[in-house]
């Protein structure tokens, strides 16, 4: 079994981990955000970690209707642009804390008068080190240079965040009850996908909402485990230029959780398979994924399954999905 299926194996107990040892931090965070509202929350963070940022992005506005953007590290690192902050919040989501542009960044912003965040698995990190607010991952050491299972604890890290800031109730139960939905989605195969898109040189990769972090980070690991030219998608952004592309047997792999975005996604499944795509759709009905109890959190037991099932593609294809040709653990980038 290679390290990128072992740890994400792990992430039921890394989720669980995360839960109890961050409790009063985020019940002191949550009562902070309330007393004190942002007006914006941007945050910080490159490759997986920014998928996660998505997925937080999506449930910030859709449950609290504040507004979350991705600000470009370089604003800082690079151009030294004097940020202006005033009410605003900064979450940092990182593996390691180390990289020089999260930091700079994170220093920015609240040297402009943000509340700080560090969510981050490595501890003692200048991330860390530099933020009003500190959440470990709690995930434990990756050795594969495919992020897993720290990934997964980011997601969670967003929705405990937004539970405890919005007094959500059926949120947090949804939550406490993940590590064991989380433990079945890992049992779960998808051989028609594995098998298609072993065939395949390029394929989409959609979603929605919280539903496109998901997508976004399936490609990057089709990418870097199984070197294959994946690109990810909104549903709905689909339907402009990227559709020329879809011809007969285009495969495509979606995931549509049953959430309110859901009928639309739907039409816009229906439309592809009219093309002749060999569409793939994580939903009900379609390939199959374990529900947590709460629209949101689907997502997190989707790509639990997700990965496993890409490790499997990857040793079909002859890849070692922990060594990457052209990868490291740790980039660090200014």
């Amino acid at each position: 079994m290679s390290l990128m299926a072992q740890e994400a194996a792990e992430a039921p107990e890394a989720v669980a981990r995360f839960l109890t040892q961050n409790a009063v931090a985020l019940h002191h965070l949550g009562r902070r955000l309330r007393e004190n509202p942002p007006s914006v929350i941007l945050t910080s963070a490159r490759g997986s970690s920014d998928h996660a940022a998505t997925y937080f992005k999506y449930l910030v506005e859709i449950t609290l209707g504040v507004p979350c953007a991705s600000i470009g590290a370089s604003v800082a690192s690079v151009w030294h642009s004097k940020l202006k902050l005033n009410n605003a919040v900064c979450i940092t989501i990182s593996q390691s804390g180390r990289s020089p542009d999260i930091v700079s960044l994170q220093e920015a912003a609240r040297k402009a008068g943000a509340l700080t965040v560090a969510i981050v698995n490595q501890p003692d990190s200048p991330a860390e080190q530099g933020a009003d607010f500190y959440l470990p991952l709690c995930a434990g050491a990756e050795k594969s240079v495919a992020a897993t299972k720290s990934f997964i604890a980011s997601l969670v890290a967003g929705a405990a965040i937004t539970a405890q800031w919005s007094e959500d109730k059926k949120l947090a139960k949804a939550l406490a009850d993940l590590p064991e939905n989380l433990e079945a989605a890992r049992a779960l195969r998808w051989p028609s996908l594995v098998q298609r898109v072993a065939k395949a040189q390029s394929l989409y990769v959609l979603g929605r909402g919280p539903g496109l972090a998901i997508a976004a980070e399936c490609a990057l690991k089709l990418k870097e485990t199984c070197g294959l030219h994946a690109e990810a998608l909104s549903l709905a952004e689909v339907m402009h230029g990227p559709l020329e592309l879809v011809k007969p047997g285009f495969p495509i792999w979606a995931f549509s959780p049953n959430d309110p975005a859901r009928s639309n996604s739907q039409q816009a499944l229906a439309r592809l398979r009219n093309t002749g795509a060999d569409v793939f759709a994580v939903e009900q009905g379609g390939l199959e994924f374990v529900e947590t109890g709460h629209a949101l959190l689907d997502p997190i037991s989707m790509v639990q399954s997700a990965y496993m099932n890409i490790e499997i593609l990857a040793q079909i294809l002859g890849r070692d999905p922990d060594r990457p040709r052209m990868l490291s653990k740790v980039t660090e980038t200014v």
